[in-house]
């Protein structure tokens, strides 16, 4: 029980503690002066019922700081699931539910610290195995170094680059170290260098609205992540289906959509799959899935330019990867 709970000040909840204290022992005092006993006795007696008065009233003050001490132990050891418990609208109460959050918020870290290690340990091994089991196979003469075999090691290879080179990439966006080089550029010349650069075995249908629009943005990283949708894109689309690459303004805002008419996506992988490595199941089955940082690199860059991405359903089938920017960025040139 916490009688003082429903006082929202931590001064007023103290005041009246030493109220109290003070009532009780003057209180007992004169009772038992008027009694007849010593006034030694009265006092002694006054004494401890008042210390017993601050006991049960402070409860609600001490307690949640006892167990955010706990909790603050607990949590150096590494356990991040405990939490404290109050009931008072004080400040001390507010505290409480300030170091609530902190932990939630460091077991979340800690989470996604021990999925990063886990995840990147299993993206490395695979090509690193791979490399491996060749080059022993050409040390034992099972395998000769041959045009065949040294692409595998040269494919495996360039995983592993892009997989270093996708990770520095998230640390600097997640940093904030990555400043943005906006510019002024076409629409339709920088969708075509994006096709042409990827050098994918798909057919494009492309559209510009209006035909000469512009875009203000950092055309390296938008790059980037137009390349990873129009890959996706081309890796999930029907063999003889074209994948949809339009780029166009309305209300406002600059809108680059990349359509497919492969499996698409559901409405409940539709956030997860911007999480970094988190796969789909059909991508996991995939030799070719890639790493699943793609999308989580896009969402930051993207959030970098003040804009956002989302996935909409293509009908009949697929899926539409939509970025929205604004059109005009302060120091664009």
């Amino acid at each position: 029980m916490r009688p003082l709970d429903s006082i929202r000040s931590i001064k007023t909840k103290i005041g009246i503690v030493i109220v109290a204290a003070v009532g009780v022992t003057i209180a007992v005092v004169v009772l038992g002066v008027k009694a007849g006993f010593p006034l030694l006795v009265c006092g002694l007696t006054a004494g401890a019922l008042a210390l017993a008065m601050v006991q049960f009233l402070a409860r609600g003050l001490t307690s949640p700081l006892r167990q955010m001490s706990a909790a603050a132990t607990a949590m150096a050891a590494g356990d991040y699931q405990r939490r404290v418990e109050t009931t008072s609208t004080d400040e001390v109460g507010e505290l409480a539910l300030a170091f609530n959050g902190m932990v939630a918020e460091l077991a979340e870290v800690d989470r996604i610290r021990r999925d990063l290690i886990a995840n990147v340990s299993h993206e490395l091994r695979t090509p690193i195995t791979a490399l491996q089991a060749t080059l022993e196979n050409m040390v034992d003469g099972v395998v000769a170094p041959d045009p065949p075999a040294l692409e595998i090691m040269l494919q495996q290879a360039q995983r592993l680059g892009g997989l270093v080179s996708q990770l520095l990439d998230l640390s600097r966006l997640e940093s904030g170290v990555v400043p943005l080089q906006v510019q002024r550029f076409k629409a339709r010349p920088f969708l075509e260098a994006v096709v042409r650069e990827a050098v994918l075995p798909v057919a494009f249908k492309m559209s510009v609205e209006p035909e000469d629009l512009s875009i203000d943005a950092d055309s390296d990283r938008l790059h980037q992540v137009v390349t990873n949708l129009v890959k996706n894109a081309a890796r999930h689309s029907p063999h003889g289906q074209p994948v949809g690459l339009c780029a166009s303004e309305r209300n406002g805002e600059i809108t680059i959509e990349v359509c497919d008419r492969g499996p698409g996506i559901s409405k409940e992988e539709s956030e997860r799959v911007f999480e970094r490595f988190y796969r789909s199941d059909e991508a996991r089955a995939s030799p070719d899935g890639g790493t699943g940082l793609g999308l989580a690199i896009a969402r930051w860059v993207i959030d970098l330019h003040g804009g956002s991405i989302e996935i909409l359903a293509n009908s009949p089938s697929g899926c539409r990867m939509v970025v929205t920017l604004p059109t005009a960025r302060p120091g664009a040139r």
